[in-house]
């Protein structure tokens, strides 16, 4: 009789290995692939996903600036792109958005700070003659208040006024100096853009003058 042939322990322990180390190279394989990448719960895989996200940031932007026309334009923008969840958080900001942009009519303003709001709301409607009236009122409330002559001096570029818009820039950079670095990227001044005038204020290191 023909005994049957006992395999070494060194081959048992081989075979083993073998199953093991095929058996991981199989749990390898059943890893998932890596997520998409994301911010604040949004992919941004798809590129028209990205573009809706930049012009949400833009909205954000401007929201954020008290610029509230344009921003509400952005935010609808946004509304159309693919993404729900940035289109549910910018629905979330239009709302707040168009508060802002009513002028309060149920009280009359009495500090400086609001006839500076109520003067920004009339600025962001188009109604520069009443923003005027505001603002000048917030002015002479409040003389020291840097933001007050900040946006005298955005009004004054929206109405084509350059030597004004300059002088209230001049002390609203004498009160506060990082008015003079809002200024340089600000739309708001894109129509000094052209004057010299301008340059010079904005940077004094180019002729020695900073301080």
């Amino acid at each position: 009789m023909v005994k049957a042939h006992k395999p070494s322990s060194g081959s048992s322990r081989s075979t083993k290995g073998a199953a093991r180390s095929q058996s991981k190279s199989q749990k390898k394989k059943t890893f998932p692939p890596p997520p998409p990448p994301q911010r604040g719960g949004v992919e941004l895989v798809d590129p028209r996903v990205q573009a809706q996200l930049k012009v949400y940031d833009e909205a954000l932007t401007l929201f954020h600036q008290q610029k509230f026309a344009r921003a509400k334009q952005e935010l609808e923008t946004v509304l159309e792109g693919p993404s729900k969840e940035l289109a549910d958080r910018a629905r979330m900001h239009l709302k707040i958005t168009e508060q802002r942009m009513k002028p309060s009519l149920e009280k009359n303003p009495h500090t400086a700070d609001e006839h500076y709001q109520r003067g920004v709301a009339m600025m962001n409607i188009g109604r520069w003659d009443d923003a005027r009236e505001s603002l000048d009122k917030a002015r002479k409330a409040a003389p020291k208040a840097d933001h007050i002559h900040y946006a005298l001096a955005a009004l004054d570029c929206l109405t084509g006024e350059a030597d004004s818009a300059l002088a209230n820039l001049k002390v609203a950079i004498s009160l506060r100096a990082e008015n003079r670095y809002h200024a340089r990227n600000d739309e708001d001044f894109a129509f000094l853009q052209e004057d010299p005038r301008f340059t010079e204020l904005l940077y004094p290191e180019k002729d020695g003058t900073a301080g």
